[in-house]
């Protein structure tokens, strides 16, 4: 996008300002492309440790993701923008609920990319045409940008101890996005570290994810387990899991910078309600159709019905919940073998060894898909073992 005529940089940077909270944003600041020198050290050793697990995308794009400059040569600054996406109540309460399912804070609403996007598109269009001149690009999440350490850059908030954005403003609730542009704009002061000596984030974590301050190993993170892996949840996790079905706001919500966050403003980011506390018995129901109903809009869609029946089964199992045992016994005759091995494990637990023992014998013996059956042996052996 580009026109107009030239303006003052001061008063363009205060048209940018005042636009962007017009547009809902609670953070605006500007950055340079060439501000986070360290990214390319800590990306690459990160990916020799491994930490991406299958997220190959970020190894592939390593070279564009680690130099901003990289990406669009001509862009002179980046305007970095927050939209606050604070929960109305403690994320940490619907772990003790266990016969209700734990959805993020971030995916209780529409998905952020649509409604980011489109204000990010229009704020671009409004800068370039009251600057003229130029160009400019919008960026939200999905390209290869580091927006958490050119948040920081720019002086929006910093990159805590969990390797996320803490605002002193809004906590650790800030959505992010970005809009490149060849405009030469005054860059604000970066944002100084304000962890000091806390560990919340750290020990809070279920699985250890954390194996030292300011690195995460994906591999071991839930919200990736349960977005991003797409095979089995691994065994050694399944019971920290707990009942988080779609990512996890643990280290998130363990921030004490939460205390001066505030509740999201933006309607379209406000949790509904049907999310905040679904039921596993409503949710282990669910066919394609019905997923695809309940979640339209929703980012949770994108991971599709099977995965995500796979996790609300690892609730179903870690929930104690014998009123759950006749839905997960519906699953073993699914048609994904994601969903069979999933109510296997499940089943597995909310049965005594009679029982399941009784199951095994006329469920196991159609089952033809090797990683089932390995779920079927191996929840026989921790029966026998249990007994």
């Amino acid at each position: 996008m580009s026109g107009g005529s030239p303006d003052d940089p001061t008063k363009l940077r205060l048209f940018i300002d005042g636009e962007a909270k017009r547009l809902g944003f609670s953070s605006v600041a500007v950055t340079r492309p060439d501000a986070i020198p360290q990214a390319r050290e800590r990306l690459a050793e990160a990916l020799l440790a491994g930490h991406h697990g299958t997220m190959e995308w970020l190894a592939e794009t390593f070279e564009r993701r680690a130099a901003p400059g990289g990406l669009w040569p001509e862009a002179k600054s980046i305007v970095m923008l927050g939209m606050n996406y604070g929960p109305d109540s403690d994320p940490l309460g619907i772990l003790t609920r266990r016969d209700r399912a734990a959805i993020s804070v971030y995916a209780q609403h529409r998905d952020y990319h649509d409604v980011i996007k489109g204000r990010l598109k229009e704020l671009a269009g409004k800068i370039a045409a009251r600057a003229g001149g130029g160009d400019v690009k919008v960026f939200v999440d999905t390209a290869p940008v580091m927006e958490k350490p050119l948040a920081q850059a720019a002086g929006i908030g910093w990159q805590g101890k969990h390797t996320n954005l803490v605002s002193r403003e809004f906590g650790s609730w800030l959505f992010l996005g970005s809009i490149f542009t060849t405009f030469d704009l005054w860059a604000d002061e970066a944002e100084v570290d304000h962890c000091g000596t806390c560990r919340a984030c750290l020990d809070i974590c279920p699985t250890n994810a954390f194996p030292a301050p300011y690195r995460l190993d994906a591999r071991r993170c839930i919200s990736y387990l349960t977005i991003e892996n797409k095979g089995p949840i691994p065994h050694e996790f399944r019971v920290a899991m707990g009942n988080r079905i779609y990512g996890c706001d643990d280290c998130l919500a363990a921030c004490p910078w939460n205390k001066f966050a505030a509740a999201a403003s933006e309607a379209k980011l406000v949790a509904r309600d049907d999310l905040k506390a679904p039921r596993l018995a409503d949710l282990l129901a669910l066919d394609d159709a019905a997923f695809r109903a309940l979640f339209s809009g929703s980012p949770v869609k994108r991971i599709g019905r099977d995965r995500f029946i796979r996790n609300v089964l690892i609730a179903a199992g870690n929930s104690g919940d014998v009123s759950l045992v006749g839905a997960c016994r519906d699953l073993l005759s699914d048609a994904s073998p994601l969903v069979r091995g999933g109510a296997v494990w499940a089943l597995s637990r909310l049965t005594d060894g009679v029982t399941f023992g009784q199951i095994a014998d006329t469920a196991s013996r159609s089952e033809a898909d090797p990683t089932v059956r390995a779920e079927w042996a191996s929840a026989s052996a921790e029966q026998e073992f249990a007994a």
